[in-house]
């Protein structure tokens, strides 16, 4: 991953603004430790910190057309930037073989017709929707004196928006380069995008499926028929994520998603993908990578899922203790206290770490599945398919500020990328017009109350074939429990012991915006507002409960979610194995 940060609307460049935005960038260099740009003119300036993943050689940032009257500072990935070079050939010259300056193109293409008619926020958005990918960029137009940001439909690649009172706009890829740089902050928002001809940050990303009477169910459909579908999608979107100019792996659990997408994955590893498989690759054997405690649940599971599909597979164990030493900087990498968000960050940041260590720059993960699926334990609970495909929509929106977060700045932070398949633009739109009906889970109709449907069961059919059976068919655990259910337990211990009750008692004093409901969230936001003092970045976390099966959706589904307030999956009781 890279880091971008930007400053726009500047009244006068100065050195002490060029030395500004250095600062803020070098907060961000642990995102793109290969090489600094910087762009100042007219009234803007963008720099950017640089992860070379494809075209290591000629693709540093800032991008500039060839009259250098744009300029382009991008974080992310186009997956069909080769599509999109071979509709521009001859019409626009590309300087490098960078995937991301096809934005470039993009833009190009419809400020020629400037000119002669006014250009509309309909056309920002048909640009847009052309892209394939993750991304959060920054356009410049100097010749115009206009700039554009956008960031992707899901918000894989994470962004932060700032302003002055003077009307000074700032963006950053992470809030630590934005915190005490400007007055206030925010997350920009997923599927958004700001143009400074329309000041202000506007929806370009919107499907049929986000609402429950318009979502597309094909007539005489059946379950074998969406469960093929979800394969050739999934499989399509694993190959195009596969681009690389540098080394890559997989991240695997040993849990169903991330299973299924590191076997997807070794089928074309042999080959490079971005010649379409007519050499073989540069890097031919895939590397899997598991972490957890000694003898985990997941460990166990990854290596006989490495061994099934043949990847060099490494099992990185960690202690509690290293792991207790080790979260101070996960939230300051994470930038987050929410309680699961900051269990599951912890092994993922020391994982990170030895990947690195290893030469390996980018992993493909599981994650997004069970958004889309309904894979999380409460979910066999849903009362009827508009129940559970609207609980799909709003986890889905709000990923971008959990499991997206979570893996992009944990990888992040030792310089690796995360891509994520199953969050695949093109893939969505397969899986989220799926008939509810066959994504559904809990008691079986027509077996009996006393017999249940696996969550994700079409997702399990689809790959039954690349997976040993007790992979396929093994129950949800999150991510946070399978690397050991002792890491939650003492988390929970030693940060009921580190608060005490009078400082609960008067949380709300401390912490008036979003203040921690239990000691193990006070424990974790006391040592965010150590690193982010600022009330923009108190209310740059969600302010719902971060267990997903409190909410009042989950509630109305079943009484016996009142009063929760445990995120792991354990405490699903009457759907785990091992609940408690």
């Amino acid at each position: 991953m890279c880091g971008i940060a930007s400053i726009f609307n500047i009244k006068q460049q100065t050195p002490a603004l060029r030395q500004k935005a250095l600062r803020m960038s070098q907060k961000l260099r642990h995102r793109g430790p290969d090489w600094s740009g910087i762009y100042v003119g007219g009234s803007a300036i963008l720099a950017h910190e640089r992860l070379s993943i494809v075209d290591p050689e000629s693709g540093g940032q800032p991008l500039f057309t060839s009259d250098r009257k744009q300029v382009l500072a991008v974080n992310g990935e186009i997956y069909n930037h080769q599509d999109i070079r071979q509709k521009y050939a001859g019409k626009y010259n590309f300087l490098t073989g960078s995937d991301c300056e096809v934005i470039l193109a993009l833009y190009k293409d419809i400020i020629a017709k400037d000119n002669e008619e006014k250009i509309t926020s309909t056309q920002i958005c048909n640009m847009l929707e052309q892209l394939n990918g993750i991304f959060a960029f920054a356009l410049y137009d100097e010749e115009r004196d206009e700039f554009l940001i956008a960031r992707d439909p899901i918000g894989v690649i994470p962004l932060y928006i700032g302003y002055d009172n003077d009307g000074t706009v700032y963006i950053a890829s992470e809030l630590k380069a934005l915190e005490g740089q400007c007055e206030r902050y925010e997350p920009f928002l997923p599927g958004h995008y700001y143009w400074s001809r329309e000041p202000g940050v506007k929806r370009w990303y919107t499907r049929k499926w986000m609402n429950y009477d318009s979502a597309l169910c094909k007539e005489g459909d059946t379950f074998k028929k969406a469960s093929d579908r979800i394969k050739d999608a999934l499989t399509t979107a694993v190959k195009h994520q596969l681009m690389s100019d540098v080394p890559y792996g997989v991240l695997l659990s040993g849990g169903l998603d991330s299973s299924i997408i590191s076997a997807i994955a070794e089928k074309f590893s042999e080959h490079r993908i971005e010649n379409d498989s007519k050499t073989k690759a540069y890097w031919p054997r895939l590397h899997s990578f598991a972490v957890g405690l000694k003898d985990a649940p997941d460990l166990k599971k990854a290596r006989l899922v490495a061994d099934h599909i043949g990847t060099v597979h490494h099992e990185i164990n960690y202690t509690i203790q290293e792991g207790l030493d080790a979260i101070r900087d996960v939230i300051y990498f994470i930038e987050t206290y929410d309680v699961t968000t900051v269990r599951a960050s912890t092994p993922m940041y020391l994982l990170a770490r030895v990947i690195k260590s290893m030469g390996i720059k980018m992993v493909l993960s599981g994650e997004g599945a069970d958004e889309i699926f309904g894979g999380y334990l409460y979910f066999h609970k849903a009362p009827s398919a508009q129940a559970f495909h609207e609980e799909t929509v709003r986890k889905l929106s709000k990923l971008y500020l959990y499991d997206c977060l979570r893996a992009n700045k944990s990888l992040s932070a030792w310089g690796v990328e995360g891509r994520v398949p199953f969050l695949d633009k093109e893939f969505l739109d397969v899986a989220m017009d799926l008939n509810p009906e066959f994504k559904m889970c809990g008691p079986d109709k027509e077996a009996g109350q006393d017999k249940f449907v696996i969550e994700k069961k079409v997702v399990r059919e689809a790959f039954s074939d690349l997976l040993p059976e007790e992979i396929v068919w093994r129950q949800k655990e999150q991510f946070s429990d399978g690397v050991g259910y002792s890491w939650i337990d003492t988390l929970k211990r030693i940060t009921e012991e580190a608060v005490t009750d009078e400082q609960m008692a008067k949380a709300a004093e401390r912490f008036p915006i979003n203040t921690p409901k239990n000691k193990e969230e006070y424990y974790y936001r006391s040592i965010f507002a150590e690193h982010f003092p600022s009330d923009s970045a108190a209310r740059s976390v969600p302010s719902e409960a971060s267990v997903a099966c409190s909410t009042a959706i989950a509630l109305e589904w079943d009484e016996t979610f009142k009063n929760l307030n445990d995120p792991s999956g354990r405490a699903v009781k009457g759907v785990h194995e091992q609940a408690y």
